[in-house]
């Protein structure tokens, strides 16, 4: 059984990836849609300050701060190795590593850069914009579930 502070890790975990589920989920379904319904360079505009606003620590504590819980989790789950629950505990982890925080570094963030690179009103812009939308937006989707799949595992070792 899974309980002191390591269930305390777990409960973190559980809260910290089921709120970046929570974010991503709101990107998926209605943020993007709505950016992507804009004049281009609105719509460019408008995700570049996103982005920008994203780096700062109220995100960035629970993305970075979840990520940091799973490698721990892992660690933890690897030495102590409980009798119920390691491998839902592996297995989030690994869907957040991998499936949100991963995705994010490897997919996401360089869309976001090149998309800073852009100006907003620039006929480079205006191309990249839909293309943009469609290949951010299917690998937030893959981040939400994710992100979502590790909450469930994680509440699946404790119960």
């Amino acid at each position: 059984m899974i309980d002191g502070a390591f269930f305390v890790l777990v409960v973190l975990g559980v809260l910290g990836t089921g709120l970046v589920a929570g974010v991503f989920c709101g990107f998926s379904t209605f943020v993007m849609r709505g950016l992507a319904a804009l004049p281009p360079a609105q719509g460019v505009a408008a995700m570049r300050a996103i982005n920008v606003t994203a780096l700062r620590p109220p995100f960035m504590l629970v993305f970075l701060g979840s990520a940091a819980l799973c490698l721990v989790i892992v660690v933890v789950t690897l030495v102590v190795w409980p009798a119920e629950g390691a491998v839902e505990l592996l297995a989030g982890s690994a869907c957040y590593l991998l499936g949100s925080f991963g995705l994010t570094m490897g997919a996401n963030v360089p869309r976001n850069n090149a998309l800073l690179e852009l100006e907003p009103g620039s006929t480079e812009a205006a191309a990249y914009w839909p293309v943009y939308v469609g290949e951010w937006t299917l690998w937030n989707h893959i981040r939400t579930v994710a992100s979502g799949a590790t909450a469930v595992l994680y509440v699946l070792a404790v119960a």
